[in-house]
């Protein structure tokens, strides 16, 4: 080293040897850029007495270049060398001071001993924080840490630290980014404590806590503050939370994708084997029950296998009807124990299918599934015989059917004998759903369970429109909350009405954009292609805007109900008319498929009711059900009294009338008995007039002693007289 630079060396050490030298640079650290006032006030020091002191400090920094002035703005502000010597000097300090053995224990479950310095870079990677302030950040966490005097530290006790001064200096965005996701010890303790005492499997306790980490990193992370604040302040519902940007909610199978090309699970994993094109009745449902398993960990709802037998119907030619049932019993018993699943029966070869070439074994090549009319109708015959048996003693929710009902459905007695089959199974434990089909413009439409259907609306073709692709996504708006947050004023409630549409929308949009951009990633088998032909076609999916309380929210606002004005009905009818503006206007401006409806969502329609009582009250909120169990409706219900719907349905507007005929009917029993034929003629009846999609509701009692269930609420057992072993089926109780 040359003489001239060990000269600068020790003037720059004579610099920092000065504790009110140290104090000054620490202060331009900390604070930036300060006055000559400002710094003797920091160092309180007196402008009178004092002022020649602190020059001479100051003069020193100044010639040793570790501090400079900006003359224009009257401040002074350290260098580069001033800020590496001050590094240096607290590098010094920490080593010649620190408690030896302070550790942490990191994230990646390892001991390490404590250093500032990787507080400061996580700053920088997780929230792109300036490198100076989070050096400071850093530090003054360090200082914390320091007089504490502990010798044993957590990655979460550190974080907590560093957010606490992150709050405290009003740095809230990088607090925002910083802040970790999972739950407090307690919270796994009483999480673990409550399943093992419900029974539940340990795999419940890891999807849970699992589901937490991701709802939180949702709300915090993906979506802006106004959505995620929306969502937990009840405004709206997002279905699905946990795996928004994960999984579509829905999927309509076509299992002649998979009846031609086979069953490639090399494509998810090299470990894994693939299968050919069935051959035979057993391979096909093997195939089929393997579809949905796999598709399961890829979608977050449900998922619908439609046209069931009649893709499966080429199979079952010249097979004895005891090995079809045994086959079909198996894989009806193998879904319900494995997979959330709708399976959609024709009861006919709708006549755009006819004409399609069969996928199956050698011995159906050149056929066509118009060929196979009575052994589709042989499948669905036996599939309810199954049903049946099954839900002798408690009734069988899963999988769950769909009875497609067309014009040429009552052609025949043989189609006849299969409704009433179905109708006498709805009568005793109403199990099934029944789709309208009876018009024209509706032969081409699909349904889930769940009441989501998908129409040849999209591209004109039925398979491309409706087949392989599904329901991206559910966000519930509440209608009571945009009641009480007006005060009742109409232009106010449909300002907040849409202005919460377009909430939802762009949450939506959210997913719509993650799963186009990382779907071929995360969901490998329904992104399987063949020939550069994706099996799942996302970009057709359909969003959901779903309605919660239409009802409750008009009654409310007139303070009437319905039986007793018509005033509640005109504001529904007004609140349809918006919702066809609004999507008329989103269709054009933000792309295809996104309608709204009114489906069943239990966990919606409980959560939001909750919250609005917690907010206004419970005396200033409209709701169905009781005090202890209040929800608001997401379905229209009707009564059925001595085979007829009663109370009548009230008389509805146009526009309200067809937006009700869209959406599912929920048929509620009672106690009453009803005979299949009669219950067939209220099916007709319903959807002569307007509805598309409804099942029968049956309040049952099951006691587990005796394995057997009965017709309505039962608070002890008629057989044993047990009370502890009740369980109540009530599959539409909080919608």
């Amino acid at each position: 080293m040359s003489s001239s630079h060990r000269v600068r060396g020790v003037k720059i050490l004579k610099a920092v040897s000065s504790s009110v030298r140290l104090q000054i640079l620490n202060l331009l650290f900390d604070r930036g850029s300060l006055s000559y006032t400002e710094l003797m006030s920091s160092l309180k020091m007196n402008p009178s007495r004092d002022a020649g002191r602190f020059a001479y400090h100051l003069k020193f920094l100044l010639k040793a270049d570790l501090v400079e002035a900006d003359v224009e703005a009257k401040k002074y502000f350290l260098t580069e060398l001033g800020k590496m010597v001050l590094d240096v000097a607290d590098r010094i300090e920490r080593k010649a001071f620190k408690p030896r053995g302070m550790l942490i224990r990191t994230s990646r479950f390892t001991l390490e001993e404590f250093d500032a310095n990787k507080i400061a870079n996580s700053l920088v990677k997780e929230t792109k924080m300036p490198v100076d302030l989070a050096q400071k950040i850093a530090k003054e966490a360090e200082e914390r840490l320091l007089k504490s005097k502990t010798k044993y530290l957590t990655a979460p006790l550190v974080r907590e630290i560093v957010n606490s001064i992150l709050i405290e200096k009003g740095l809230e965005e990088y607090r925002h980014k910083l802040t970790r996701l999972g739950l407090p010890v307690y919270d796994v303790t009483v999480l673990i404590d409550a399943r093992s005492k419900a029974f539940r499997k340990s795999a419940s306790i890891h999807e849970a806590t699992g589901e937490t980490v991701l709802k939180e990193y949702m709300l915090l992370n993906v979506f802006p503050r106004d959505i995620a604040d929306a969502h937990l302040s009840g405004l709206l519902h997002i279905k699905g939370l946990s795996s928004w940007i994960l999984k579509p909610s829905e999927i309509m199978h076509d299992l002649r994708f998979f009846f031609q090309n086979g069953l490639n699970l090399e494509k998810i994993s090299t470990f894994q084997s693939s299968y050919s094109p069935p051959q035979n009745l057993e391979s096909a449902l093997g195939m089929a029950f393997n579809i949905l398993l796999h598709s399961a960990k890829e979608i977050s709802e449900t998922q619908t296998v439609d046209y069931f037998n009649v893709f499966l119907a080429p199979f079952v030619r010249n097979i004895e009807l005891a090995k079809v049932r045994e086959t079909l019993h198996l894989f009806v018993a193998s879904v319900s124990q494995h997979v959330d699943a709708s399976l959609g029966l024709e009861l006919t070869v709708p006549d755009f299918i006819a004409d399609k070439p069969v996928f199956g074994s050698p011995m159906t090549k050149g056929s066509k599934y118009g060929d196979y009319v009575e052994e589709s109708q042989i499948l669905a015959s036996l599939l309810l015989e199954i049903f049946a048996e099954q839900s002798a003693f408690k009734p069988l929710i899963n999988p769950k059917i769909i009875i497609k009902m067309r014009s040429e459905t009552f052609a025949s007695e043989k189609i006849k004998a299969i409704l009433l089959k179905a109708h006498h199974l709805s009568s005793e434990k109403g199990i099934l759903c029944f789709a309208n089909l009876l018009e024209k413009n509706r032969k081409y439409s699909v349904f889930s369970t769940s009441g989501f259907r998908l129409d040849a609306d999209l591209n004109k073709d039925w398979e491309t429109d409706t087949l392989r692709t599904g329901c991206l996504g559910y966000v519930t708006v509440s209608l009571p909350r945009i009641t009480c947050d007006s005060g009742k004023d109409k232009k106010k409630f449909f300002e907040l009405f849409r202005e919460r549409l377009e909430l939802a929308t762009r949450a939506l949009e959210i997913k719509d954009r993650a799963l186009k951009q990382h779907a071929k990633g995360i969901l490998p088998f329904l992104m399987q292609s063949t020939n550069g032909d994706y099996y799942f076609r996302l970009e057709n999916c359909s969003r959901i805007i779903n309605l919660a309380g239409l009802k409750e929210a008009a009654e409310a606002f007139h303070d009437k109900s319905i039986a007793e004005s018509e005033k509640p009905l005109e504001l529904m009818e007004e609140i349809v008319q918006n919702i066809e503006v609004f999507t008329q206007r989103i269709s054009r401006k933000r792309g295809r498929r996104l309608s709204i409806a009114m489906l069943p969502d239990f966990e919606a329609a409980e959560r939001l009711v909750r919250l609005d009582i917690e907010k206004y009250g419970v005396g200033k909120v409209k709701f169905s059900g009781t005090r202890e169990k209040p929800f608001y409706s997401t379905v229209n219900k009707l009564i059925a009294k001595d085979c007829k719907i009663s109370p009548e349905p009230p008389k509805l507007g146009q526009k309200l009338r067809a937006f009700y005929g869209k959406n599912p009917t929920v048929v509620e029993l009672g106690e009453g008995e009803f005979k299949a034929d009669k219950l067939l003629d209220v099916t007709k009846q319903l959807f002569e007039n307007f509805t598309e999609f409804l099942t029968y509701n049956r309040k049952l009692t099951y006691c587990a002693s005796c394995k057997r269930s009965w017709i309505g609420l039962l608070h002890k057992c008629p057989s044993c007289g047990s009370i502890g072993t009740l369980t109540v089926f009530d599959q539409y109780a909080l919608i």
